[in-house]
């Protein structure tokens, strides 16, 4: 039977003192919280599966609620998606309910948090992204990003930068974000990773790819995040591994 593996981790890095990232992997969320080790988990391809990571918006109050908000509404709602309409109103849905939950709340007033993720189809897989969160499909020629990063071009004689242009969240007044989706078709042996900026700042996608060549699951999801902590582990690291098996 046609199956989709993902193991996902979440850990706080070594520089924040808690950790603002949220996972959502189908039925299963992990918020604002750790993972002392990989988590691989296996589904029946054919139902709509959701995989996907929020990065509640460090410098903001409540980064944590934002994240978590969005991972469990994309949770509740991940079985009934069938195609990119039903997922971009499920973010829009997100983004209302996060600036809905700050209202009448001072110290949450401009909450706001980044997702990016895949919705795994029967016979595609959408890509979709608000703020720098991104997806990548790892294939034989090597990484690729298939997310478009919502930020402006780094400073000269940088490779990132923390400023991000869309969120969800962020007050009302910040407007309606414009999701990124994308259809890519299906096969057997696909994979995508998808990540927190806590993982890609420190690492440029040589070193990603580096890994995704040698190793996958579990041993991947830990190397890469080995990697990042012996980078500095600037900011939380937040990753999800799909792998598409026949």
């Amino acid at each position: 039977m046609p199956y989709v593996a993902v193991t996902a981790l979440s850990h706080a890095g070594l520089v924040r003192e808690h950790n603002e990232d949220s996972l959502v992997v189908g039925p299963w969320t992990l918020c604002a919280t750790v993972t002392d080790s990989p988590q691989t988990f296996v589904f029946p391809l054919g139902r709509p599966l959701v995989v996907a990571v929020a990065d509640g918006l460090g410098g903001h109050p409540a980064g944590e609620v934002a994240s978590a908000l969005v991972a469990r509404r994309l949770s509740a709602v991940g079985p009934t998606l069938d195609g990119p309409d039903s997922l971009r109103h499920a973010l829009e849905v997100c983004d209302h309910e996060v600036d809905a939950t700050a209202e009448g709340h001072p110290e949450m007033y401009t909450m706001a948090t980044t997702v990016a993720g895949v919705l795994v189809l029967e016979r595609s897989l959408l890509v979709f992204n608000v703020g720098d969160s991104r997806v990548y499909s790892a294939g034989p020629d090597g990484l690729r990003r298939v997310s478009v990063d919502d930020s402006p071009p780094p400073p000269p004689g940088h490779r990132t930068t923390s400023a991000v242009t869309q969120t969800l969240g962020g007050s009302r007044a910040s407007g309606t974000p414009v999701p990124h989706v994308a259809a890519l078709p299906l096969s057997p042996g696909d994979r995508y990773l998808v990540c927190s900026d806590g993982l890609t700042d420190p690492l440029p996608d040589e070193a990603v790819d580096a890994v995704l060549r040698v190793h996958d699951d579990g041993r991947a999801a830990f190397e890469l995040w080995k990697a990042a902590i012996e980078a500095g582990g600037p900011d939380n690291i937040t990753l999800a591994l799909v792998r598409v098996g026949a």
